[in-house]
């Protein structure tokens, strides 16, 4: 709708200017007309306001739009009405419902060019390997890939990056664990997915190091004897980091989440760490009598941070210096985005003010996307505790819930692989859920409310692309009857129909949107809107058994153009499209 608003825009453009003319009036300073919306969609599909020509015309805004409307009217050929200070136009709704149609052929409908030209890195997911991924990191990979799909669908060069955080005191951890107490234990030997086998030891440490003391300090020096190269505690570390990283990824597969690149803390700590000494030596850092490293804040309103340990170990802030220098070496980006927990921001203000003050340019266009915590109803989770919701665990649970969902509604004898469907159910529920609020919101996720087949859930809406996939089914066993019967969309003209086709024309509006504020709910809601205005219209009006077949073809058209719709919108969301459910 945005190019039927610039039309609009223009005619009233046009008809202030040459109603400015007759009246001799200087336009040279007028504003710029701004379309907004009426309060009922039966006044018009824009609405303008003339208080801003008022001074300009040395007239009220009511007399304004009475003279300019029949301009705007014989300017664009739609039908316009003045309503007190306000220019209400009303589109041509033949040439909406064509544009509609059309919208359904089009491969690149939805593209818009906001970032056209636009090179930009997306950091996100980033697990430790000393756990599998929980219920926190779903957010964060449902935001981070949708995101992505979202700046490319908005004209961006994306690149898609993870960082493997695979070294430091919470991997020695349950490396430690596992030494002293694992017995020479495999994740296959255990029958425990490998990713899962890890977790389970850096639970076991902090059961054990409540009773011993020193496991803790155990811990420092395996890490120090791991950063001095110790052939040992290297090659116990590669075993335990494969068997997380392997079963991370298998669970990547499962949720539609990939990557362009992956980075390895272990591979760009030692970057950080030489720039951070060069810092040092130009004056930019400073060292405390411990030897530790660091940095004073006081000129962006913080204190002070660390940046080097005395022992000269690194921290996160070390690693992520190194790992954004080398990814600005590895691809010259005009934009990194960093997907990270709202617990975070105070990390990457530093990190951010760091690199600048290193002298790296780029740092001005780092931003840190943060995001809220999600929680589960009986409250928040701990890795420590072994409280955590593991993603595996939770997509299981989703589907056996999806699966009985459809055996309550006599719906698995209608699929062909019901464990397929439900798997798919699954995750497009958690998706929709985890996408639907805006980013920076914390959320308590309720499984069961996620899973509902009504109301505003992934279920719905996968239900409601299945009946339209069923009506273009039925279309095609009854080919003939429409057969030589031509689109004529001015058989859409019920207001009912309008706001279906409106709804339709608005989805490249809606994915600029999101890309510019980086927020997937922008189209969640919007999906959510365009299935409701569906099901309204599908309610009210019959489509393969209308009352003409020219009407029944012209109703086609939209339905085709409305599933065309969501299933680009359920791409960019992480939604799984359904045929049955």
């Amino acid at each position: 709708m945005e190019s039927e608003a610039k039309k609009a825009a223009q005619a009233v453009a046009a008809a202030l200017k040459r109603l400015a003319e007759e009246r001799q009036t200087d336009a040279g300073n007028f504003p710029e007309p701004i379309p907004g919306l009426p309060p009922q969609e039966e006044l018009g599909d824009a609405a303008f306001p003339m208080f801003p020509y008022a001074k300009v015309f040395k007239t009220n805004p009511a007399e304004i739009a009475a003279a300019v409307a029949p301009l705007v009217q014989e300017i664009s050929g739609c039908r316009t009405e003045a309503a007190g200070a306000y220019v209400n136009l009303f589109y041509n709704l033949p040439d909406l419902a064509r544009m509609a149609a059309e919208s359904a052929e089009n491969p690149d409908f939805g593209k818009t060019d906001g970032g056209k030209g636009k090179r930009v890195m997306i950091e996100f997911s980033c697990p430790n390997t000393n756990k599998p991924l929980h219920l926190g990191h779903m957010r964060n990979d449902s935001l981070g890939e949708s995101v992505s799909r979202i700046l490319k669908a908005d004209g961006a060069e994306v690149v898609k990056v993870n960082l493997i955080n695979d070294r430091g005191v919470h991997i020695c951890k349950s490396m430690l664990a596992y030494k002293e107490f694992g017995g020479g234990e495999t994740p296959e030997t255990a029958g425990v997915k490998s990713d899962r086998f890890v977790g389970d030891w850096y639970v076991r440490f902090e059961q054990w190091s409540k009773a011993d003391p020193s496991a803790m300090e155990r811990v420092r020096k395996m890490l120090i004897d791991w950063e001095s190269g110790d052939e040992e505690v290297r090659a116990l570390w590669k075993k335990m980091n494969d068997w997380a990283v392997s079963g991370i990824k298998e669970t990547y597969r499962r949720t539609d989440v990939s990557f362009d690149r992956f980075y390895f803390e272990s591979e760009t700590y030692l970057q950080g760490k030489a720039d951070i000494l060069r810092g040092l030596e130009e004056g930019i850092f400073y060292k405390e009598s411990d030897g530790s490293v660091w940095v004073d804040l006081a000129p962006i309103g913080l204190d002070k941070k660390v940046l080097l340990r005395a022992d000269g170990t690194s921290l996160y802030i070390t690693q992520d210096l190194g790992t954004a220098v080398a990814r600005h070496k590895d691809w010259p980006f005009d934009q990194m985005i960093y997907v990270v927990a709202s617990e975070q921001q105070y990390h990457f203000k530093v990190l951010f003010y760091v690199l600048e003050k290193l002298g790296y340019s780029w740092a001005k266009n780092l931003r840190h996307l943060s995001y809220g915590m999600v929680n589960l109803p009986e409250g928040r989770m701990k890795s420590r505790e072994g409280t955590v919701v593991d993603a595996d665990d939770l997509l299981n649970e989703l589907a056996q819930m999806a699966k009985e969902e459809m055996k309550n509604k006599e719906k698995s004898a209608e699929v062909e692989n019901v464990d397929e469907t439900a798997e798919k159910i699954a995750l497009g529920a958690l998706n929709y859920f985890l996408l639907s609020k805006s980013p920076t919101k914390d959320m308590v996720f309720n499984p069961k409310e996620s899973l509902s087949f009504n109301g505003e859930t992934g279920p719905y809406l996968q239900y409601m692309a299945t009946r339209m996939t069923a009506i273009l089914s039925k279309f095609e066993e009854r080919k003939e009857e429409f057969s030589g019967i031509e689109f004529v969309p001015e058989k859409l003209n019920s207001a009912s129909e309008r706001r279906l086709i409106k709804a339709v024309l608005a989805y490249p509006d809606r994915v600029r949107k999101a890309a510019t504020e980086s927020d997937p709910s922008v189209l969640t809601e919007y999906l959510y809107d365009l299935a409701k205005t569906f099901s309204r219209f599908y309610h009210d009006y019959p489509v393969l058994n209308a009352e003409d077949k020219e009407t029944g073809v012209a109703r086609l058209k939209l339905v085709k153009a409305v599933l065309e719709v969501m299933k680009k919108a359920f791409y960019l969301t992480g939604i799984p499209y359904l045929k049955k459910m």
